[in-house]
């Protein structure tokens, strides 16, 4: 990170992951912004990386993570046939309940159309989300202290480029998701494209402003059978973006490399 002009405008500095009290993260406004209904936005995100899901034969994966998971479920629902135990790991408290109740108790009724859709698109998915909710288990704890080589499959969506607006962060985060995947293990990520900033509960929190040349230079080294694909933005969600970058591809450890 470079320090400010001396002279003339100064240049904000990105916010970084500590300057933010994600405890207090406004999981209902999240909730009601994004997944009070099913936007294009997600259908075409659930649509394009659904057939990767379906590739992976059901039950064939032991255990699988999600990275940073918030108050999404959908990424747990796109798993739900391919793997016998699923994970999460979340570092606010608002969203750990929020997904602990989930869990507990059931999904609230605005995620039907989600399992509706992924149902539709993997018939291999069992015939209730409870059933996929039943195999989680909810780990609260930090992205930069993710174990290493421990799962079959490791997903990350909208965490990374939306924790930090800092490069290195999000390439310590980008790199240390890969690496929780055991060698060769599959990784599946989404990211929100060319966001500067969001705003939520009237706070504006950080986001690192992505782009598909910037994905592609810091997932490559650490990934093989890298493929990206790039989706329109919708204009319908409260965010200034251009559009969402998918990612699928395998683990590929670098064993001489330091992090953190």
């Amino acid at each position: 990170m470079t320090p400010p002009p001396c002279s003339g405008a100064r240049t904000a500095l990105p916010l970084l992951n500590r300057d933010v009290a994600w405890n207090h993260f406004d999981t209902a406004g999240y909730v009601a912004d994004n997944y009070a209904t099913l936007h294009d936005f997600d259908r075409r995100i659930i649509t394009t990386l659904s057939p990767y899901y379906r590739s992976l034969e059901p039950g064939s994966l032991g255990r699988s993570l999600d990275v940073g998971t918030g108050p999404n479920l959908y990424p747990l629902m796109l798993a739900g046939a391919a793997t016998r135990w699923q994970e999460v790991l979340e570092y606010s408290t608002r969203n750990v309940a929020y997904l602990e109740r989930s869990r507990r108790t059931g999904a609230d009724r605005a995620w039907a159309p989600f399992w509706q859709l992924c149902r539709e698109l993997d018939p291999a998915l069992p015939a209730d989300l409870d059933q996929v909710l039943d195999r989680l288990t909810v780990h609260h704890g930090n992205a930069f202290d993710l174990p290493r080589g421990r799962y079959d499959l490791v997903s990350m969506f909208f965490m990374a480029e939306s924790v930090t607006g800092d490069r290195e962060e999000f390439e310590e985060l980008s790199h240390r998701f890969a690496d929780a995947a055991a060698r060769g293990g599959h990784l599946v990520a989404a990211y929100m494209a060319g966001m500067p900033k969001y705003e939520l509960g009237g706070e504006i929190l950080p986001s690192f402003p992505l782009d598909r040349h910037t994905l592609e230079a810091v997932m490559r080294p650490v990934t093989r059978q890298l493929r990206i694909w790039e989706l329109p933005p919708d204009p319908t969600l409260p965010y200034e973006h251009d559009g969402v970058l998918l990612l699928t591809a395998r683990a590929r450890h670098q064993p001489h490399r330091v992090l953190g």
